[in-house]
Parts: C-alpha cells; structure tokens; sequence
C-alpha cells in the first residue's frame, strides 16, 4: 500500500521551508520594497533587477491547458535533472535506502543517487529492451523507495510496453518515475493523463528535446499535489530564472510550429532509418520512438572516432549494457543526416 508519508525523509517532514519575499507577497504591486533588489534597475532590463516568481504560476498555467492536468500537479525545474535530484533528497535517506534502475538507460537517475549516497540495484532490461518484472520484484525490499523507468528509453529509442509499467504502478509501494523526455516523438499514450488513478506516479517530460529548448533547462515533474508540495517544499527559493519563464511563455504560444517540427523530425528518423540500412557497414538499427536510432556496426569505436575526423559528432554507446557495438546517431536536418551517411559510406574498416 502507496503512504507517502512513509516514503519521505524525516528531516524533510520537519523541514519549515525558505520563505521568499515572492512566496509572502503574490499578486502585483506598484512599488516593490520587499525584497532588497536592486530598485534603479538592471544593465539588461528593468524587468531582471527583480526576483521571478518562484512557483512560476504563468508557466504552469499554460503547460496546463497543453498538458490537460491541473497547474497544481506541475512542479518546474532546472531541468529534469533537479527534478530527479529533489527525489533523492526529499524521499531516500543517504546510506540506508536504495533505488532501482534499468540499464541501459538515462545515466543521470545512477549519478544523483551516488552523489545522495543511496545504494543502486540494477535489473537489465530484457534483450528486447522491455523490463524485466521478475528480477524488479526480487530486487525490491523494504528500503526501496523509487522504481526509475525510461520510456521511450534513452538509449535504445523504444517505449517500454504499458502494461508492465501499469504492472509495476499497481504493485510497488514507492514512487514509480516514468521519464518521457521523448515522449513528443512517439505515439504512445503519456502517463501524465494517469495521475489521478497512481498516487505513487512521477512522470518527468522536458522543454529540451521536441520543443528545442535545451539551452533553456526547463525541466517538467507532474504528480499529485501531495507530492508537488513536497517538490516545491524542498527546491531552491528561484529556481527558474525569469528570463527563462518569458521565453518558455513566448514558446508555448506556438504550439502548431512545435507539431510541426515533431512532423518532420519523425520523417528524417525514418528517412534515415531507410538510408542506414542501405550502408553495408550496418548490422542492426534498433527501432525508435525517440529523436534518435541506435545503430549496431562492427568496432562502433573506430567508427565513431572516424567520424569525428570528418566533423561529425555521435554518441557511442558500445561500452554501455546491452548496446555492445551500437552508436546513438541523433536525427539532424536533412542536409546533416546525407552528410552522416555519406561518411559512413566511406568508412573502410
């Protein structure tokens, strides 16, 4: 049985978290004499010499009518990496709790948990990159307080198949992580519309990938509200800058040119899915629902380092559990995808 209570660190439970002058005044006003800015300004704009709204109630007003969930299930972070930090630290006590993820798989949720001292049990994914629910629920015990799932999964581009995450939703008692980062190049369903029927559900998306952009590092969490609350009870005072909030505002107006992109960026993955298997190097091209493929070739190091000397830059991921000779080819414009295969093609082992 979910208790969230349980679940939380007790040093967070007493936790009185930092009040801002922005947290005890919400609202407009036309002098501001709170929060010891800077009153004459900024080199910038008059608008940065003050303080951004630290729930970013705008932002998540407009991700909600997109996202079709309530402003109150939506927590903002320095991407989704503070995201994945605040769950270490609000929710595993250091040295004594541990957390289990599913290699391959994004190397973010393996890094935070070393830097929070919470132990890491590893379940494989099967070699069809699908979970493997036995070795989940013999790895779980009483002190494992999240589940980290990847779907559609970074590296390999698959989703992973919705019944065995609903399997592992309905009978573990932490927080289930569902990382859809991809989830805009897919046409599998997101599990954000699932809030309400899983307590335990944290699904993370970001601005980074579809929505181009990474340079941005708005990171999005949507949960129930108890746990939002926890999120916005430990993160820092202001931790989206307000620069960020007005171009992220300015983005979501154009929701149709984002869909459009996703359009064309799914026909350049098939587009070069089609191309790759036509290189006579190629082994195997893994099939994606993701902005990438992973592509199987015989010594991936040595073509990877041969790329490079043409200018071309990939990912190789041929050292990592079960992409054993595989590279993580990103899908580029048109013109970067012929460039790829045109090198490719001039490879000579």
């Amino acid at each position: 049985m979910f208790d969230l209570n349980n679940l939380l660190r007790d040093n967070i439970k007493k936790l009185t978290p930092y009040s801002s002058a922005r947290d005890e005044f919400k609202g407009e006003a036309s002098v501001y004499l709170d929060a010891n800015e800077n009153s004459l300004g900024s080199p910038l704009t008059k608008w940065y010499n003050r303080y951004p709204d630290p729930l970013q109630w705008k932002v998540k007003e407009k991700l909600s009518a997109i996202k079709g969930v309530r402003p109150e299930n939506i927590f903002l972070g320095n991407g989704s990496d503070e995201c994945i930090d605040i769950l270490y630290r609000a929710f595993c006590d250091p040295g004594k709790d541990n957390i289990i993820i599913c290699p391959p798989t994004y190397g973010m949720y393996e890094v935070s948990a070393n830097i929070n001292d919470v132990a890491i049990r590893k379940v494989p994914l099967t070699p069809a990159y699908q979970l493997n629910l036995e070795g989940i629920e013999d790895a779980v015990d009483e002190h494992t307080k999240i589940i980290w799932l990847c779907s559609p999964n970074n590296p390999t581009g698959n989703s992973l198949n919705r019944e065995d995450v609903e399997l592992v939703l309905n009978n573990f008692a932490g927080l289930v992580v569902v990382d859809e980062a991809y989830i805009n190049f897919s046409r599998h369903r997101s599990f954000v519309q699932e809030l309400e029927e899983y307590p335990n559900l944290v699904v993370l998306q970001t601005l980074s990938k579809a929505w181009g952009l990474a340079g941005l590092r708005l990171g999005m969490a949507f949960a129930g509200e108890s746990i939002i609350n926890i999120y916005n009870k430990v993160k820092p005072p202001y931790n989206i800058s307000e620069a960020t909030q007005e171009l992220v505002l300015k983005a979501l107006e154009e929701v149709g040119m984002v869909n459009d992109m996703i359009r064309i960026l799914v026909d350049q993955r098939n587009q070069l899915a089609k191309a790759l298997s036509e290189v006579e190097l190629v082994q195997k091209i893994h099939p994606s629902d993701a902005n990438f493929l992973l592509v199987q070739m015989p010594d991936a190091n040595k073509v990877y380092n041969f790329l490079l000397e043409k200018g071309i830059v990939v990912r190789d991921r041929s050292k990592v559990t079960l992409c054993e000779g595989c590279l993580r080819i990103t899908v580029g414009t048109e013109v970067e995808n012929n460039k790829l295969i045109s090198a490719l093609k001039d490879f000579t082992p």
